[in-house]
């Protein structure tokens, strides 16, 4: 199939939104299809779910895949964007990049070991997402790193400079194309 499929993510990214971005995927790979659009604005989200997808989309036997930030793409939505064999970008979005926290709910006491497994994991998670950016953008992990520490906030033309964006344009995808919706549903 020659015409692409155009996936369009906006939505945190969470297991239920993860998990049927991942499910339109399969569908399509399946069809045979072998061009995908994924049109990305997120607010970011789960880590674990973010970098899954990431490496999920970045070894799918398709010919190609291209995401655009529509609109803003924030936290673990970069690393998601980063996926993209072509990265686009509209001309009015934005892209956040900031350094990761533990959630902790409820009540509740943590021993020493606890908090260090807790740290290692964030120390781990930081190291990963650097590691996707740097390989997706040619800057260094350090760069990144210090980039998650600056609450870093990128223009689509910053972006650019930064290789993140490879294509600043209007045009989201060819038309008469299949568009797939994923939204978080209440």
């Amino acid at each position: 199939m020659d015409q692409p499929l155009v996936i369009k993510f906006f939505a945190p990214v969470i297991d239920k939104t993860a998990n049927a971005l991942m499910s339109v995927v399969d569908d399509a790979v399946n069809r045979g299809i072998k061009k995908i659009i994924l049109l990305l604005s997120t607010p970011g989200g789960s880590v674990f779910h973010g970098i899954s997808i990431y490496n999920y989309l970045k070894g799918l036997p398709v010919e190609e895949l291209t995401t655009h930030n529509f609109g803003s793409v924030d936290s673990i939505g970069v690393v998601i964007y980063c996926a993209g064999k072509i990265r686009c970008s509209s001309p009015q979005a934005r892209f956040l990049i900031h350094g990761v926290s533990a959630q902790f709910e409820g009540k509740f006491s943590l021993e020493e070991p606890q908090l260090e497994e807790r740290l290692k994991g964030i120390r781990i998670d930081i190291e990963n997402i650097a590691k996707i950016m740097s390989a997706n953008t040619g800057k260094t992990e350090n760069e990144m790193t210090q980039a998650m520490l600056d609450r870093t906030t990128l223009n689509p033309e910053q972006a650019k400079d930064w290789g993140l964006v490879q294509e600043i344009k209007t045009e989201l995808f060819p038309e008469n194309s299949q568009v797939v919706t994923i939204m978080l549903q209440q």
